[in-house]
């Protein structure tokens, strides 16, 4: 379980689409200075855009003889399945990717439940300024999602928990907006057009959904979404309010 809330950009080392296990492997590169692998063990579950995954190796900074300062690394394995539902096989080397360590019990839930499991990818349609922030437009490629993207709930792109600012069911398309502070900590914002984003809808609206349409019975589908919708957004409105 992860929060949306970025601790980290590494960079990418090596994706191995032919590593030892025979399997797809991927290595992340931090910096020198970087306290995310502090206390990890193998096996621990890192979020990399979005995605829960299992550490299989790690390398903590060190110096070498020569007294430079060595950069923290780690490794992931990438399940074909995986490979199919997000982004990460069109990583290259020295791409930029967001890194969150999986929540504590003691960790502030800063940003909304984020569970690393991609729903589907969504392509960005357009990035529009707004004074300092900037609108992002994302268009999902499973139109499925959509029907969890509510006018002011959450979603995690790329691992990045966001406001939705608005949706369009007919054209198939979202909105969030990024704040200045925002457009500093995450890789969203050094995408453009075209560039695809990894895309988790809120969880808890699809227990909702499957609890509700099992009490309306066969015709809960169609009067599921309305009152989901109105229930989300209410709920919203009474917490924390706009996270951007």
């Amino acid at each position: 379980m992860f929060t949306g809330l970025v601790e980290e950009i590494g960079v990418v080392a090596e994706l191995n689409p032919h590593d030892e296990t025979g399997g797809t492997s991927l290595t992340i590169a931090l910096p020198a200075s970087s306290t995310l692998l502090e206390g990890a063990i193998l096996g621990d579950s890192i979020s990399v855009n979005g995605v829960c995954l299992t550490a299989t190796s790690l390398s903590t900074a060190a110096s070498d003889g020569q007294q430079r300062q060595q950069q923290p690394t780690f490794k992931v394995g990438i399940a074909p399945e995986t490979l199919r539902l997000t982004n990460l096989g069109e990583l290259k080397k020295d791409s930029r990717v967001n890194l969150e360590r999986a929540v504590r019990a003691d960790t502030r839930m800063g940003g909304h439940f984020v569970q690393g499991h991609v729903d589907t990818t969504a392509e960005i349609v357009s990035v529009a300024p707004d004074g300092n922030a900037l609108t992002v437009r994302l268009a999902p490629r499973s139109l499925d999602a959509l029907r969890y993207v509510v006018h002011k709930g959450y979603v995690a792109l790329d691992g990045t928990s966001l406001t939705v600012t608005r949706v369009d069911d007919a054209e198939g398309w979202f909105e969030i907006m990024l704040i200045a502070y925002t457009q500093e900590k995450v890789v969203l914002a050094r995408k453009k057009p075209g560039d695809s984003v990894n895309l988790e809808v809120d969880v808890l609206a699809k227990y909702a959904e499957k609890s509700m349409a099992g009490y309306l019975g066969a015709q809960g589908e169609l009067l599921v979404k309305p009152m989901l919708e109105e229930m989300v957004q209410n709920l919203v409105a009474q917490a924390m309010g706009g996270h951007s």
